[in-house]
């Protein structure tokens, strides 16, 4: 809109701790939970035909599973999120803020669960935790459809490799197109780490997602401090 100012160097970083989370969440709902993805949708409804085609039913449960959850968690997040207008004010608004700091007690129910499990959860256990993580990147998608401007996917990114490459074919790289490769890094490394961690030390794998998240929304809401005025007084003086 006229007038209103792209999203800050804060939301920015914001975002980027998002995506890293998201590719935290994702790598351990892959390689432990089940094959399955907790935030990418458009791979598990391929992974759903995948299993209606091979005739094991057991093959159906994961992604069915991960469906589910992430419906529930963009519903309740688009529920909480209900009646949130950006402003020209810089920042996310305050209901998109606080679906995410929602999921950040989502996460750490999840983190904590998984400790509990000692990183390797078996049997309802399993199904419980990914279930939980796709509720998780549900909110988190769903508090991004209303973060106004700064709004950028923070648990899929097709489309956005995709717009970027497109666009760096002749045309001029903007500010915001800056940080793609970045939040693409960031989801790279916070699979890795997650990955890492469970291969190291697998009860703590699932601690990285609720403190990157936490952080996301810590960031979004700094505020740089105002220089102070100076009184006429002062001037003269």
């Amino acid at each position: 809109m006229p007038g209103q100012r792209g999203p800050r160097t804060a939301e920015h970083i914001a975002l980027v701790l998002l995506a890293a989370a998201s590719g935290a969440v994702d790598a351990l709902a892959f390689t432990v939970l089940g094959h399955v993805f907790a935030g990418v949708m458009t791979g598990n409804l391929v992974l759903l035909g995948i299993a209606f085609a091979s005739g094991h039913p057991a093959d159906l449960a994961a992604p069915l599973v991960a469906l589910a959850g992430f419906v529930a968690g963009t519903r309740a997040g688009a529920l909480i999120c209900r009646g949130a207008a950006p402003g020209a004010r810089p920042g996310w608004p305050a209901r998109a803020l606080f679906c995410l700091a929602g999921e950040t007690a989502v996460l750490a129910a999840y983190a904590t669960l998984w400790a509990g499990s000692g990183g390797a959860p078996g049997g309802l256990m399993r199904q419980v935790l990914l279930c939980v993580a796709a509720v998780a990147m549900g909110g988190q998608s769903a508090a991004m459809l209303v973060a106004g401007r700064a709004a950028r996917p923070s648990t899929y990114f097709t489309g956005t490799l995709a717009t970027y490459v497109a666009r760096g074919a002749g045309a001029p790289v903007g500010a915001a197109d800056r940080w793609v490769p970045v939040r693409l890094a960031a989801l790279v490394a916070g699979a890795a780490v997650a990955a890492v961690l469970h291969h190291w030390a697998p009860a703590w794998a699932a601690a990285p997602a609720p403190v990157l998240v936490l952080a996301a929304v810590l960031g979004a809401t700094y505020r740089p401090p105002r220089p102070a005025r100076k009184t006429v007084r002062e001037h003269k003086g």
